[in-house]
């Protein structure tokens, strides 16, 4: 069911969307992380916000 109001709209963009992952685990992390919280690597990526289709 989507989401038509853009407000709760924007507030789950952030919730499922707004984390960075770590490229040697694999672990969720905030946004503000400069480190992993399970391996500490330094090697973190945003997580991909674009969707593809098959």
């Amino acid at each position: 069911m989507p989401v038509e109001d853009p407000f709760k709209r924007s507030v789950a963009m952030r919730a499922l969307l707004g984390y960075k992952i770590c490229r040697k685990c694999g672990a969720r992390n905030p946004l503000s992380a400069t480190r992993c919280r399970r391996c500490r690597s330094r090697n973190l990526r945003l997580k991909k916000t674009k969707l593809v289709r098959k």
